[in-house]
């Protein structure tokens, strides 16, 4: 299949085009590389930005694809509270600008990258499709929205959807070649990778949590495994699965206590530990139920163990202090 795909020099976006180039498909990469990096795309790549509407119509016009893979967002929630506008801008008003040029050009599916973050505190777990949505982040709030323009755009133009809501993107690509190099990084994996390389203490926020260890739990899904999850719903996109949703995550959790002793098996490196006071919003835990997207995608995670997710991110982490 011919892509276009949003996003692309970024940690998810680069290793789901990697793996969209080794099955063959022909994929064209749009980022305006604010966040990104313009040596992990390795296919033909478009500097532009989705919120400047008169240049990305310019930049594809006459071209054609026959899907649209979105990931290009702001994705930190802490930061989506000190600045509303930059994300509702970037993650609407960018998004309603590739939906245009998805009616212009003609492009009758997109897959879109959406989060667990759109339903806040779970009452229960685990977390279905059909749970209630309640956004505690303007950054949730905005992947929610667009959720729903595609919906209404679907209805309006035809445009097919597929929406894949990620629980807690992990790891690196199996050969280290692509992984986590965010800045600023916000991600437990490789900010306790860090400190283990540089033997600085790590803290754990909260360990009073109803929980086994005291320790917050979350549902960790290897990159891997999303990327291939992915050309899943690609397939189906081009089947009869059209205009829904699906939980990406493992069905279980893991908790940051346990995140830490398996790096420090795994690294050889016994991290320094220290537990701080809960962050304002951590909930307890949160895992999702993914029998959904297990029984119609056929999604099955081959990666998402926590040693293969640390001994991945680890390779990588080595290799990133090098390039």
């Amino acid at each position: 299949m011919k892509i276009l795909l949003t996003g692309g020099a970024g940690y998810i976006g680069s290793i789901t085009t990697k793996l969209l180039l080794e099955k063959g498909h022909e994929v064209t990469v749009l980022d305006n590389l604010e966040y990104g990096h313009k040596e992990a795309v390795t296919c033909p790549l478009v500097i532009n930005d989705l919120t400047d509407k008169e240049n990305l119509f310019n930049s594809f016009k006459g071209q054609s694809f026959e899907a649209v893979i979105h990931f290009a967002a702001y994705a930190l929630a802490g930061e989506s509270m000190q600045n509303p506008y930059k994300y509702f801008r970037a993650n609407i008003q960018g998004g309603l600008n590739l939906l245009e040029l998805m009616k212009e050009l003609k492009i009758p599916s997109i897959i879109f990258s959406s989060t667990c973050a759109l339903y806040g505190t779970p009452d229960k777990l685990p977390v279905t499709e059909n749970s209630p949505k309640h956004p505690e982040s303007v950054y949730g709030e905005s992947k929610l929205m667009f959720e729903t323009i595609l919906n209404w755009y679907s209805k309006l133009y035809d445009i097919n959807y597929i929406n894949l809501r990620y629980f807690n993107a992990c790891g690196a690509a199996l050969d280290a070649s692509l992984g986590e190099n965010h800045n600023p990084e916000t991600h437990i994996i490789p900010l306790a990778l860090k400190a283990a390389k540089s033997n600085a203490e790590f803290t754990i926020f909260g360990n009073d949590y109803p929980t086994p260890d005291g320790t917050c739990i979350r549902d960790y899904i290897h990159v891997q495994d999303l990327a291939i999850a992915h050309l899943q719903a690609l397939e189906k996109l081009k089947g009869d699965v059209k205009n829904d949703s699906f939980n990406l995550g493992t069905g279980n959790g893991y908790s940051n206590k346990q995140i830490v002793d398996t790096i420090k098996t795994v690294t050889g490196i016994d991290l320094k530990i220290k537990y701080g006071p809960r962050r304002p919003g951590d909930p307890p835990k949160i895992y999702a139920d993914n029998i959904k997207a297990k029984t119609i995608l056929g999604f099955n995670p081959q990666y998402s163990d926590l040693e293969t997710i640390i001994k991945t991110a680890w390779e990588w982490q080595k290799k990133l202090s090098s390039i």
